[in-house]
This record gives C-alpha cells, structure tokens and sequence, in this order.
C-alpha cells in the first residue's frame, strides 16, 4: 500500500497553530498575517527586497534581453527583459531545516 505524501500546511492550519502558540486569537493571527503579507508586497515592490528575520529575503532582479530557442521548431526566438522575484534563505533557517554534514 502507497505512503501518502505530506501536504503543506493550510492558512487555517498556521493560523490554529499559530493561535494555539501565542495564546491569541485566529482572528488576530489572520489580521498579523494578512498584514505581514500585505507590507512583504509592498517594500519588495518600493525597494526591491524584503527579509523575514529567522526566515529568508525576497529580491527584485532584473533579467536582461537574451536570445533562446523554440523548443517545438527550434527556431531562435528573442525572450525579453523583465523583473522576477528572487526568494533565498537565511544560512540559519536552511540548517534548522537540513542540518549540515558533521565534519570528521
């Protein structure tokens, strides 16, 4: 018989868990996270990065004009400049998460 895989946890589940934590209402844990949401938008928009401390950094980069293939006809096609979002993790939270090797 298959194992079934995990599944992230659902919004509800981090607000109960989070309320459950804190001794806090759901509904202030949802208002904390909603706002927290809403304020990571807006300064990685403004200034083009935001940290989570303990957790990561998003960051605004700019990818440059490139030249690519059209994997169906193979023929060369211009892909254009644009922005994406960069999301990278603090070194502690990557080793709370998989600690490293132990060295000899």
């Amino acid at each position: 018989m298959a194992v079934a895989k995990p599944t992230p946890m659902k919004k509800s589940q981090i607000i109960t868990e989070l309320a459950t934590t804190l001794n806090k209402t759901k509904k202030e844990v949802s208002d904390f996270l909603d706002a927290l949401v809403s304020l990571t938008y807006k300064e990685t928009k403004k200034n083009g990065s935001f940290a989570i401390p303990g957790i990561g950094k998003l960051t605004l980069k700019k990818t440059k004009k490139r030249k690519g293939r059209n994997p169906a006809t193979g023929a060369e096609i211009d892909i254009p400049a644009k922005t994406v979002v960069k999301a990278s993790l603090f070194k502690a939270c990557k080793e709370a998460i998989v600690p490293p090797p132990k060295k000899k």
